[in-house]
């Protein structure tokens, strides 16, 4: 795997001066829990970094419901924490990668090309036995230098003008039922963008909640080999992560996020919405 740790790697690796371990704990609705897990226990040097303190800037009218950091402040933010150029990071979470795979793709799209998810996240870390501690890590603060991808994002001007355009194609990585336009719990508005197709990102993972190999996942999305281009998108631009991931381990390149997602589409009155199967 390209982009997965394991267990044992990490217990072999993780106090290396070069690695930085990111506890991204954080669960939607209870945007404190996250904190008070890590204040508890967390594994030994990790650094705590909050979905919408750190990895997220303000909410305003337009650009959905975890718009992208500025560059400079979450910079800082990374610097602070100690990573630097020469830094492995390991992100890891409790919620199937999904938080964790934000800071991945954030730190990708800051150009920084070592970062790492741990395989089976934080309770499955516990369960096996390995170390954990409530001490606060000894940070050696250092400069992170973005070196921002543009290629890697997608804005939703681009994203309409592709709808419909031969070799692109879409990614909705919500659950089906909101794919469809049947529930929309969070949303003000139910459906998908039109001509997106629906692949769940927690399809990625198998039955134990950890990734599923290189091979199976090339399988899983053997019908996009023809695709140009590939835009993904979830409700608001994390949960879409973990599917860019999975389409990087399948061997799929020129996959863009859509940071919006679905809750900046819906905040454009007039933009094309679909529901049922495409």
């Amino acid at each position: 795997m390209k982009h997965i740790v394991s267990q044992p790697w990490l217990f072999e690796h993780g106090t290396d001066d070069h690695i930085v371990i990111a506890d991204c704990r954080f669960t939607l609705g209870k945007s404190e829990s996250g904190k008070q897990g890590y204040d508890i226990d967390h594994i030994p040097g990790a650094v705590y970094f909050d979905l919408e303190q750190d990895l997220s800037g303000p909410i305003t009218e337009h650009g959905g419901r975890h718009p992208l950091p500025d560059v400079q402040e979450l910079a800082a933010k990374l610097g602070k924490a100690g990573i630097h150029a020469g830094s492995t990071v390991v992100a890891y979470d409790d919620q199937g990668g999904a938080m964790a795979s934000r800071l991945w793709w954030l730190l990708t799209y800051l150009g920084h090309e070592k970062v790492y998810l741990l395989d089976g996240g934080y309770s499955k870390w516990k369960e096996a036995g390995y170390p954990v501690t409530d001490e606060p890590p000894l940070l050696r603060e250092a400069v992170f230098t973005p070196r921002v991808r543009e290629d890697l994002a997608v804005s939703v001007e681009q994203v309409k003008e592709r709808l419909g355009k031969p070799g692109v194609t879409l990614i909705d990585s919500r659950e089906a039922k909101r794919y469809l336009g049947i529930e929309e719990p969070i949303d003000k508005v139910a459906g998908h963008i039109p001509g997106a197709k629906s692949y769940f990102w927690k399809d990625a993972l198998d039955e134990t909640g950890a990734w599923k190999s290189e091979a199976a996942l090339a399988e899983r999305f053997a019908g996009l080999r023809q695709a140009e281009e590939i835009i993904v998108y979830c409700g608001s631009g994390v949960t879409a992560c973990p599917n860019v991931i999975a389409l990087s381990e399948a061997g799929l390149n020129n996959v863009k996020l859509y940071p919006g997602s679905w809750s900046d589409w819906v905040s454009y009155e007039g933009n094309p919405i679909a529901t049922g199967e495409e």
